[in-house]
């Protein structure tokens, strides 16, 4: 006997149309603020400028990957795919975070090779269209934030934000200090510094995709507590094994587990007490459960067991 349950909290079908649009916003002010930057990097002849717009090229390449992926999720499942297109967005939030890397690399090589050979740069226009970068990059990021933090997607697609928030506020400081004391290579310094902490929340963020793109089991989900709370709240469970719990994207996680009923026992209803336990108390999305009423066929005992 199998059984399978969905479970649906509140708002659940929302949440990832408004993400969407979230993206899409972002997406947009993102390549207006890129086209406005290379113009200034061109009219002031400022290759800061100009290479921070080629930074923001690379943002708005991932946050349009974000979007699709975001689209994409809302696809039904097909014969090829049961689970639909969820999982595209971890896919998504994998490939930004590798990307940031890269993006992070070019950064540090251009500032190195500054350094070494410090350029004039025009701190007024600097100035001007680091401000009004943060100010786009600000807009962009309260209308991501107010999205789903748990989403890694997101979570992706804001951290490229915040990388340009924080590149704006050291273009800022750069052009400040390059207009009261002509010390140039304050610009390339601070975005090492800004690109060091890039990278560790972007770790963060390729290890936790990883960990959903190997079936990692969802956080904080602890099996034996799981077989312990089953067993000691619902009477008619005699035990529960050969449990496996993943995640399917950041807000769906799955469950299959085989389940002894006890004889007396309504096998049905036991059953739809786990499931429902299993959504309420332990956050488990979908969940598969297989009720045996005699050995287990997938670990059968040692005397019944082939010869090796």
């Amino acid at each position: 006997m199998h059984a399978h349950a969905h479970g649906h909290g509140p708002g659940h079908d929302h949440a990832p149309h408004s993400n969407e649009r979230r993206l899409f916003w972002t997406l947009a002010l993102t390549v207006v603020y890129m086209l406005v930057q290379a113009a200034g990097g061109l009219l002031s002849g400022s290759l800061a400028l100009l290479a921070d717009s080629g930074h923001m090229l690379a943002d708005a390449g991932a946050l349009a990957l974000a979007w699709v992926a975001a689209r994409l999720a809302h696809k039904p499942s097909d014969a090829l795919r049961s689970y639909g297109y969820h999982r595209f967005q971890i896919l998504a939030a994998y490939t930004n975070g590798i990307a940031l890397f890269f993006v992070a690399a070019l950064i540090v090589i251009e500032a190195m090779r500054r350094l070494h050979e410090p350029q004039a740069v025009l701190g007024t226009p600097m100035l001007a269209v680091a401000v009004a970068g943060l100010a786009v990059n600000a807009i962009a990021f309260f209308v991501l934030r107010r999205g789903d933090s748990n989403d890694l997607n997101v979570r992706a697609a804001l951290l490229h934000v915040v990388g340009d928030m924080l590149g704006s506020v050291a273009a800022i400081v750069a052009a400040i200090v390059i207009l009261l004391t002509g010390w140039t290579p304050i610009d390339p310094l601070l975005s090492i510094l800004i690109t060091l902490l890039i990278l560790r929340v972007a770790l963060d963020l390729v290890k936790r995709s990883a960990h959903i793109l190997m079936e990692g089991i969802p956080e904080g989900f602890i099996e034996e507590e799981m077989k312990a709370d089953l067993m000691r709240e619902i009477p008619g469970v005699a035990g529960v094994h050969h449990v496996h719990a993943w995640v399917l994207s950041s807000e769906r996680t799955i469950a299959t587990l085989h389940l002894q009923v006890r004889a007396d026992a309504d096998a049905a209803a036991t059953v739809q007490a786990v499931k429902h336990r299993l959504h309420e108390r332990h956050g488990i999305w979908h969940s598969t459960v297989q009720v045996e009423a005699g050995d287990c066929p997938d670990h059968p005992p040692l005397d019944k067991r082939p010869h090796q």
